[in-house]
């Protein structure tokens, strides 16, 4: 039942005007009391003065006490909501005109008494009701005889007891029904009103919701037919914005699945070349091992010498492509950050070149160095371009025939150190080229379109990491040129 927005503001707006009621009654019922009282007061302030003077209370500087008792009597009959009293200086009830048997008190307090002669125009003052120990009542107050010669005071208290009883039957008769029943009209008026206006609020909120229960119910990964922007393109307020929200949500979530997919498929791919890289030194080694086993006493030294370093090699070809499974598996999840630095990329080309020249020879491959030393210092990971500098050089040694030539060019591209490794061999087939930095991509060409590992993958993510660019491309006089750029430091050219 309270499940729904609209609901709950419904229930929240009728508990609010039941508050609102209940304050309007109380702040309607003090307020109107007190103004009756001040009214009451301001109206009656003289009516203790008056009445020592109209009906000579006072005769030769002292209270005519008989006068006075036709005075209590009087009232008695013809106005019961005034009660008369008379106060000696210390407040105590000298007489009065009211009922004996229904006065309480043996004395009233004089503050208030005081505090409305020093300032007549302040009202309501409430002063004690003889008739009751709690309860205070307006009042006209005069010093009797006189102000100058007090001898006591002439208390007047405005709303006796028949004027309680007449104003509890008004209050509980035709006047209060009509309040409550106006209350009661305005409250329903509001309230409709409030539903209306919670209607049409809530309604955008509804088809919002219904938009969201419609994508989570469908196909997640096809981007959402119904869209908030379709119905409203003008975003006007905060349920505008959280509906553009949703949209732009909805649409990365379909990207990110329909990337998911295509993520596990290759990692699918990945598994399977992984297993099968990963089998076939494995094989191989197993192979070699199980026939120096079994025919060990008919192998001569040399076989076996052979077949242990064929053995050898397979093992340590397992061991490298383990190693890059690692590293490039260490790269993809940012494990490996490269630490930034500025470095002369000329110098680091040279010494990475001298440490492969001894391999390029032992194949009759030569290779050099050409171009400027002159290059503006790079800003990257040293020994991370190390890596890839030595992938590179050792891929162009493997796929270069003997008497090849392999050639480290440096130079510059849009003021960026650039290095290019450009070799004799027979260069990538052209189907090839676009997928030779995948991981474990198998060419079907004989040359570099072969598979070389994970080599090229690491290069490129190690390249990607530090902000540069690594780019492969078959040369015109024959082979492949595998060219790297790394940026520029801001010290400039070394």
């Amino acid at each position: 039942m309270l499940k729904t927005l609209y609901t709950r503001l419904a229930l929240g707006l009728l508990l609010l005007l039941l508050m609102v009621a209940l304050l309007y009654g109380f702040i309607s019922f003090y307020s109107l009391k007190q103004y009756n009282a001040s009214v009451n007061q301001e109206i009656h302030r003289n009516l203790a003065s008056n009445l020592v003077a109209d009906r000579n209370l006072v005769s030769e500087g002292a209270l005519d006490q008989a006068a006075l008792r036709d005075l209590f009597a009087l009232y008695m009959a013809i106005n019961p909501s005034i009660e008369i009293y008379l106060l000696d200086l210390d407040g105590t009830i000298l007489s009065y005109s009211a009922d004996p048997a229904k006065i309480k008190r043996n004395n009233v307090s004089l503050e208030p008494i005081r505090t409305l002669l020093a300032n007549p125009e302040q009202y309501p003052v409430l002063g004690d009701d003889p008739r009751s120990h709690e309860r205070q009542k307006v009042f006209s107050v005069t010093p009797v005889p006189s102000a100058d010669q007090p001898e006591g005071y002439l208390y007047v208290v405005l709303r006796g007891e028949e004027y309680d009883t007449a104003e509890t039957m008004a209050r509980g008769g035709q006047l209060v029904a009509l309040s409550a029943w106006a209350l009661l009209v305005a409250l329903v008026v509001v309230m409709i009103a409030g539903l209306l206006v919670f209607r049409l609020l809530t309604a955008r909120l509804t088809r919002l919701t219904r938009l969201v229960e419609a994508f989570e119910a469908g196909d997640m990964s096809q981007h959402p037919e119904r869209t908030w922007r379709s119905q409203r393109p003008v975003i006007k307020d905060e349920i505008d914005y959280l509906g553009a929200t949703f949209d732009d949500m909805a649409q990365r979530i379909a990207s990110q699945i329909d990337l998911l997919r295509e993520k596990d498929a290759q990692r699918r791919q990945l598994v399977a070349q992984v297993s099968h890289d990963l089998r076939t030194p494995l094989a191989s080694m197993q192979g070699y091992i199980e026939t120096l086993k079994l025919r060990r006493d008919r192998l001569s030294a040399e076989e076996q010498a052979s077949f242990l370093q064929i053995a050898l090699q397979e093992g340590q070809r397992l061991s490298r492509l383990v190693d890059e499974l690692f590293e490039l598996a260490a790269l993809e999840a940012r494990e490996k950050q490269p630490v930034l630095e500025p470095f002369p990329l000329a110098e680091l080309v040279h010494d990475v070149a001298h440490k492969h020249i001894p391999e390029a020879e032992r194949r009759s491959v030569t290779l050099t160095v050409s171009g400027s030393r002159q290059l503006p210092l790079a800003f990257a990971d040293l020994s991370m371009t190390e890596r890839v500098l030595d992938n590179l050089i050792g891929n162009a040694i493997t796929y270069t025939p003997e008497g090849g030539q392999i050639t480290l060019e440096l130079g510059e591209s849009d003021g960026q150190p650039e290095v290019s490794v450009r070799d004799s061999g027979p260069g990538i087939p052209a189907k090839d080229l676009p997928h030779i930095f995948e991981p474990f991509y198998q060419g079907d060409g004989e040359g570099n379109g072969g598979h070389a590992g994970l080599g090229l993958a690491i290069a490129r993510r190690i390249m990607s990491l530090q902000g540069g660019d690594i780019r492969a491309e078959n040369v015109q006089e024959g082979g492949a040129c595998f060219s790297i750029r790394l940026p520029v430091a801001a010290s400039g050219h070394h």
